[in-house]
């Protein structure tokens, strides 16, 4: 008991000083060893080398490429002028009338592109403030409308994203990004559509009793320290963004910005359907390469040549828009590397709670709640972990680490689809990550200038309790009719 004690304060100091916006950097390393020391069951200095530095090097070295190349992606799509071209689009076709569904569809299609949320939720913001304000609708609900389009369907259901949500669960299973597509769909529509029912509820309440926009300070704020800092685990540093790009006036038309958006999904789908089938892969099980097998890394591999090869055209077709080519590079390869360091770190803190001995009473107790179903057990663990943690990527690379062999056996043993699994994993994810300590949320705050008080409950609707619902949905559904 002492020891599951011990456990649990380790998470929940985890949470509360992340939360106060203190770096996982020193937390996650510093709070393993203080479960480590508190339980007495495993060497300090082995612990920290052995198994914290080890988890957290595998991670950087499975994962880098897609933190690295979707951030320089994010970066050009920036400054290119693209993103906010894409935005004025939509907006344009579907009025200030429909305000908040412009919101919601501008962030969608970015993020489902590859665009960081963080960079989407800049360059958003300003133009939704903007619409939301003509439309009469409260600014207290422009956080909920950037994080239903931003971080619920395209991050973790929607099949093909490119998101890091999506591609975590690939390893582990074989499986790509397209994985049980019928699923995400299903996923995807119940968030959006609910999310929507539920803002547009909120919208028509609010202009019952008269109330209008409100008066706010409307400028931009500069990422100050503490955002910077709790952000850096969801896939982009604030360090490198610069709000001063949305005064950029030479924006390239709908149908060029859009074109890399289009070449990420795209690419990705074709590399996995037509070009991996026609690779002779043999040379994989040399013990050079791993030894690996090509179902272990084809998700993986497509996400970086769709991401290259729309880094490239980017390039190619915005070089003259580009203020500094150098400097966007530079600038999107630095914002990758806090990101993954604190995502493995967050790796590497699960790796020790898993080496513990105490740990297996607490998988018996967390599969012994699934009553066999696999589904049920990765769900389970997944959005526990992302609790407590407060980041999605870093909840499930947390669960998959410690049990996904387990996870993978039990889904062999109930003949359960590894697609399924695949799905209801990433879905899991994004199901209560979302909770006040989030750094996406805090950023999300702090960009428009309101409290937790003033919005987090709209953010809590459609970021927690709408995905919950969805997974749920699928989980039934994968119960039932397997992964399609």
């Amino acid at each position: 008991m002492i020891d599951i004690l011990s456990v649990l304060l380790s998470l929940v100091l985890l949470m509360y000083f992340a939360f106060r916006g203190v770096t996982l950097l020193i937390l996650a390393p510093l709070l393993a060893l203080l479960a480590a020391a508190l339980t007495g069951a495993l060497p300090m200095l082995a612990s920290f080398t052995q198994i914290f530095m080890t988890n957290t090097g595998d991670f950087i070295i499975s994962f880098f490429p897609l933190f690295f190349l979707g951030a320089i992606f994010g970066k050009l799509m920036d400054d290119s002028g693209s993103a906010r071209s894409i935005a004025h689009w939509v907006i344009a076709r579907l009025g200030a009338d429909k305000a908040i569904l412009a919101v919601v569809l501008c962030c969608g299609v970015l993020t489902y592109g590859g665009v960081s949320l963080f960079v989407v939720a800049f360059a958003i913001y300003p133009i939704a403030a903007a619409l939301f304000r003509d439309a009469d609708i409260p600014k207290r609900l422009i956080p909920g409308a950037l994080a239903l389009g931003a971080f619920t369907f395209t991050m973790s259901a929607l099949p093909g994203t490119p998101a890091i949500q999506n591609a975590i669960p690939m390893p582990f299973f074989g499986t790509t990004a397209f994985a049980a597509p019928g699923l995400g769909l299903i996923a995807a529509a119940i968030m959006a559509g609910l999310g929507m029912a539920w803002l547009n509820r909120r919208a028509s309440r609010a202009a019952s009793i008269g109330e209008g926009y409100g008066e706010h300070d409307e400028g931009l704020p500069e990422p100050d320290k503490e955002m910077r800092v709790r952000s850096q685990g969801e896939g982009f540093d604030l360090n490198e963004i610069e709000p001063a790009n949305a005064n950029m006036t030479n924006e390239p038309s709908f149908s060029l910005a859009i074109a890399p958006v289009v070449l990420v999904v795209v690419v990705n789908f074709l590399f996995v359907q037509l070009a991996v089938p026609r690779l002779d892969t043999s040379y994989l099980a040399e013990p050079l390469f791993g030894p690996t097998t090509i179902e272990a890394v084809r998700g993986v591999w497509s996400i970086i040549v769709a991401l290259t090869t729309s880094i490239l055209f980017l390039l190619a077709t915005s070089w003259t828009r580009l203020a500094s080519v150098k400097t966007s590079l530079n600038k999107g390869a630095d914002a990758a590397v806090l990101p993954i360091f604190n995502t493995a770190s967050l790796v590497g803190f699960g790796a020790v709670i898993a080496a513990l001995p105490v740990f297996q009473a607490i998988t018996d107790a967390m599969l012994g709640l699934s009553d066999g179903n696999p589904l049920v057990a990765v769900a389970a663990s997944v959005t526990t972990l992302s609790a407590i943690t407060g980041s999605a990527s870093g909840g499930m690379s947390i669960a998959l680490d410690a049990l996904g062999a387990q996870f993978v056996e039990l889904a062999a043993a109930t003949h359960t689809s590894l697609e399924a699994m695949h799905r209801v994993t990433s879905v899991a994810s994004g199901a209560l990550d979302a909770l006040p300590h989030n750094g996406a949320v805090i950023t999300v705050l702090g960009i428009c200038g309101l409290t937790h008080r003033e919005a987090y409950g709209d953010i809590f609707v459609v970021a927690v309790l709408v995905p919950m619902i969805a997974l749920i949905a699928i989980i039934l559904l994968g119960t039932l009719l397997g992964g399609f």
